[in-house]
């Protein structure tokens, strides 16, 4: 078996570690056994496999480094925010100092350079974490570059700005593997396409969150955007655009299903409301039905969580100001125990 990430190698080494678990309890359950010379045989193969994937990859080979791991993990996150920030306010504490031409200079180095420093960094960074860091800040200064040249030359403030961030945060997210870029990259381009969707219904660009409807082709096209655009070779950049696929259809349609007026849809305020409150559950059932059908936990469980919220929120439209905050909330834990008991008996009947 050929690796080509480190994930790929997480998992074989994942792997690895739970066959020898399990082939342990087999034997003392008396179910199998296998003699010394075939034990020395996958032992040795296991081991010399171990070592290499630990050479070619920084692989956690034992439930305490990947402990540790998930720690890097989040130093390594809030330390590229922290760092992308610190660039941003950086740049705007001395930048009336500059000339035109040194301020063009200084963008334009700047964003190379950074975009060189992470190419540098991710040749001699076998866990990733520092080149996560180093492509934040590259991306940082990516966005700093446009918005402040759009301000140098005085150019008007458009969405058209948000195709090339997206389009740099993906290339980074490829070439480095790194799913927070991948994050960056779809919400420009939610961004873009809803304000797009906002400009075309006639308003403004800026103003387009506040017509929710305009996230609904946005959604669609993150969601299929791995049906369409092969994503195999990266380990989880599927699963990412369609959670964030579902995101940007459900969350404005819980928004629709509480505050009507803010629909394009010219009708009363209630029938709007009980109409997405509607495609709402409905919506969020079959979403559910369909990530269990092609077996993609993460939508299943995006899913199950969106229904429960669309129910809980009409539970408190129907019966807050009804009801004693003490019955309240013993109907809502009574609730939450019939959707363990739901969950549990379609958990047994799923293939």
């Amino acid at each position: 078996m050929t690796v080509n990430s480190r994930n790929e190698a997480q998992q074989r080494a994942d792997d690895i570690r739970a066959f020898r678990g399990e082939l342990s309890r087999l034997e003392l359950d008396g179910v199998l056994h296998i003699d010394e010379a075939q034990r020395a045989a996958v032992t040795k193969h296991h081991d010399a496999l171990l070592a290499a994937l630990a050479s070619g990859f920084d692989i956690d080979r034992d439930p305490r480094s990947k402990q540790l791991s998930l720690g890097m993990r989040i130093a390594s996150f809030i330390g590229a925010i922290a760092l992308a920030a610190s660039v941003f306010f950086l740049f705007y504490q001395f930048w009336g100092y500059f000339s035109t031409a040194v301020q063009v200079t200084v963008l334009v180095g700047v964003g190379v350079g950074a975009f060189l420093l992470t190419m540098g960094v991710a040749r001699r960074d076998e866990t990733g974490y520092f080149t996560k860091l180093a492509a934040m800040v590259a991306f940082a200064c990516f966005v700093l570059n446009v918005v402040m040249l759009g301000q140098i030359f005085n150019i008007t403030p458009s969405d058209k700005a948000l195709l090339p961030w997206a389009a740099f945060a993906f290339v980074l997210a490829y070439t480095f593997e790194l799913r927070l870029l991948q994050v960056a990259g779809i919400l420009c381009l939610i961004a873009f396409i809803s304000a797009r969707t906002g400009t075309w219904s006639g308003m403004y660009w800026i103003h387009f969150g506040e017509r929710p409807e305009n996230f609904f082709p946005a959604a669609f096209a993150i969601f299929l955007l791995p049906q369409f655009v092969d994503q195999s070779r990266f380990s989880g950049f599927a699963a990412t655009y369609r959670v964030f696929g579902a995101l940007a259809l459900f969350l404005p349609v819980l928004v629709l299903a509480n505050w009507g007026q803010v629909s394009y849809l010219e009708l009363d305020r209630d029938l709007i409301e009980s109409l997405y409150q509607t495609i709402g559950f409905i919506g969020a059932a079959a979403l559910t039905w369909y990530g269990a059908r092609r077996h993609w936990q993460e939508v299943v469980n995006t899913g199950v969580t969106l229904f429960v919220v669309f129910f809980y929120t009409k539970l408190f439209d129907w019966w807050w100001d009804a009801m004693p905050k003490s019955l309240f909330f013993l109907v809502m834990g009574l609730t939450a125990i019939l959707f363990l008991l739901v969950f549990k008996r379609l958990r047994r009947v799923t293939p």
